[in-house]
């Protein structure tokens, strides 16, 4: 299995399935290899059990692939859901934000960039509404936190207290959705 590491200013360590079945490892600057192999070792089984899960998802998508017309037709079918959750949510949350993008993206469900623009997947379409709603508020919640700290997770469990719920069905059912796009 190919191992890429990518030193950044960070604080912790990453990992990440890419689809292909490489590993994409995320370290701090001055982390020593030995501990990120220390890691790798630690993380062993989850490594195997995740990237057999992501060459599984590849394998459906490639037999479920979407077309460019339909993936065009996701986007039209996105923009709905999402700009009614956006005009739900940002003021129960009390924040603003920019330009919207509805785009088909391989391996992000949004984001939200420091000027407040946000992005998100036209895959959205094909989740439950639920799920929608959480990469929603998710994005919103980066306004006003733009980590992942426990400042972030506690605002996007003050709007919905069963957050987890929702990540966890993106978590078990969002890769054999992104695996669908070529």
């Amino acid at each position: 299995m190919e191992i890429k590491i990518t030193r950044a200013r960070r604080k912790t360590l990453s990992l990440r399935i890419l689809p292909d079945g490489s590993l994409d490892v995320r370290a701090p600057l001055d982390m020593p290899k030995r501990e990120i192999d220390r890691f790798l070792g630690e993380k062993a089984d989850w490594i195997e059990t995740n990237r057999a899960q992501v060459l599984r998802d590849r394998q459906l998508g490639e037999k479920n692939a979407i077309t460019a017309e339909q993936l065009e037709t996701l986007k039209d079918l996105a923009q709905g859901p999402i700009l009614e959750s956006l005009r739900a949510f940002a003021p129960q949350m009390g924040v603003t934000y920019g330009r919207v993008t509805i785009r088909c993206q391989k391996s992000r469900w949004g984001s939200c960039s420091g000027s407040g623009n946000l992005n998100f997947n036209c895959l959205l379409a094909l989740a439950p509404r639920e799920v929608l709603d959480y990469v929603v508020v998710h994005e919103l919640a980066h306004r006003k936190h733009m980590d992942h700290s426990a400042a972030f997770w506690q605002e996007v469990g003050r709007v919905l207290p069963d957050y987890r719920v929702r990540r966890d069905w993106l978590r078990k059912n969002g890769g054999a959705l992104l695996a669908r796009v070529g």
